[in-house]
């Protein structure tokens, strides 16, 4: 029937290098089968080396993608990523509020991992009070998690306790990303949902520098999962599988960070 393909939104930053943000969040839907389309809120230079320079969207310019997008599109799930500051946050959610485009996945994208600022200090308010209670999954990593609740976060039963006061500022559930843990042998993400069930995500730890985009991957194969049906815990689970094996059958591109191999879900892997 016309219109009615599984259809996703990706609310984020580009990554000249391909790597990251929309351009890795697109590359996600097309594997996992959903058409997806994008509302561009900043453009960077950037590469696996770091990021350049950046500049946020106008405004009326965001304004008009969203409205463009609700006119003709049938978008069944969305994510948020890189929103730059205070004011575009609070644009974003103006829209998200206005438009409905099914369940919202927001990655709270602070800090690339080149170390550069993605997201200005000004703006971890904006995202607390306003984009974090509209999210249906909410995918932190350590550092965000930690900027976010104000909490110190180094021992499981902390990233558990982190994840219960997400919940009480307003996110549905809850997926705090384990990746920058200390662990040698593992990287473990804790899972919170909405009807106080909770569980551990657990994959084998990679050596491998490779890694340039994880966070943006892991949210929009959620997005994309939620859009063709799928339920919030059936879709994280499959978000840490697709990643894993991304990781695990990594691609040599670039001198730094490289991107993840987005086709490895299926070729090779263990998809």
């Amino acid at each position: 029937m016309t219109n009615e393909f599984p259809q996703t939104l990706t609310i984020a930053g580009t990554d000249s290098g391909g790597g990251a943000g929309i351009m890795a969040d697109l590359k996600t839907m097309q594997e996992r089968h959903v058409f997806g389309t994008a509302v561009v809120v900043a453009v960077t230079a950037q590469n696996t080396l770091g990021v350049q320079d950046f500049m946020a969207l106008p405004k009326q310019l965001i304004d008009e993608q969203f409205a463009s997008l609700a006119a003709d599109f049938k978008i069944q799930a969305c994510k948020t990523g890189m929103l730059a500051d205070a004011e575009h946050v609070h644009i974003v959610v103006e829209n998200l509020k206005k438009y409905h485009f099914g369940p919202l996945t927001v990655d709270p994208v602070m800090i690339a991992k080149g170390g550069a600022a993605l997201l200005a200090d000004d703006a971890v308010a904006t995202v607390q009070k306003e984009l974090v209670p509209l999210a249906d999954v909410l995918t932190p990593n350590l550092p965000e998690a930690q900027r976010l609740t104000g909490l110190t976060i180094t021992t499981s039963e902390e990233m558990e306790r982190a994840a219960v006061k997400l919940q009480e500022m307003g996110a549905k559930n809850v997926l705090i990303k384990g990746g920058h843990e200390a662990t040698p042998d593992k990287a473990s993400d804790f899972v919170l949902l909405a009807d106080g069930r909770s569980f551990w995500l657990s994959a084998p730890r990679i050596d491998t520098v490779r890694t340039h985009g994880t966070g943006d991957t892991l949210s929009s194969c959620i997005t994309a999962e939620l859009a063709k049906g799928n339920d919030f815990e059936s879709a994280i689970r499959l978000g840490k599988d697709y990643v894993t094996a991304a990781i695990a059958h990594p691609i040599e591109v670039g001198h730094g960070h490289g991107p993840l191999n987005h086709w490895a879900y299926g070729q090779g892997g263990t998809i």
